[in-house]
């Protein structure tokens, strides 16, 4: 898998988190630079921590199964992306996505939250013998960045790019499933 593939992944994983920073821009009512770097931290390390603990493993696993892992890959990815666009449909009510606090629980919950699909993929990164340390540094890295335009962008502009915001992530992760499956089949 390429830096450029990862990054993309990274993107498609982030989308969560950038949907959820959205929200609490959006209930934050003003941008502060110190509310939007600490959702960022939260989101960030979290995305990067669950790929490794989902690396490691699937690395336990990955020589009983290295003859189809490429369909498990895409498994994996096609449920997840699938998730994200069924959820990007979902009604939602508004008294669940203002919540302003920035309390270390509630982050703790909202950063697990949104990155236990970045474990599956860890496992996937895993059967895909990926360089878990760059992988994890740039789903990381791009998730924190991610996140701190989603804090600034729901301060601005509010919900309405939530649902695009789920809806993108998810088709990023299928495609991604597909170009893996379509690169170990050739």
């Amino acid at each position: 898998m390429s830096v450029w593939q990862i990054f993309i992944l990274a993107i498609g994983l982030s989308m969560d988190a950038f949907a959820v920073a959205v929200c609490k821009g959006l209930s934050l009512c003003r941008f502060r630079m110190r509310d939007a770097v600490s959702v960022g931290i939260y989101f960030g390390v979290f995305q990067a921590g669950m790929p490794c603990i989902g690396y490691f493993l699937g690395s336990a696993f990955s020589d009983l199964i290295l003859s189809f892992d490429h369909w498990i890959a895409f498994a994996l990815l096609l449920l997840i992306g699938g998730n994200m666009i069924r959820e990007s449909f979902r009604k939602k009510s508004v008294t669940d996505q203002f919540d302003p606090s920035l309390r270390v629980g509630d982050m703790l919950m909202l950063a697990v939250a949104t990155s236990i699909d970045a474990l599956a993929v860890g496992v996937t990164l895993a059967f895909l013998q990926v360089n878990i340390g760059s992988a994890v540094l740039i789903i990381g890295v791009v998730t924190f960045i991610v996140s701190i335009l989603g804090v600034k962008i729901g301060t601005l502009f509010g919900m309405k790019y939530k649902s695009g915001a789920e809806l993108f992530g998810g088709v990023i992760l299928i495609l991604m499933g597909v170009s893996i499956l379509l690169e170990r089949l050739s």
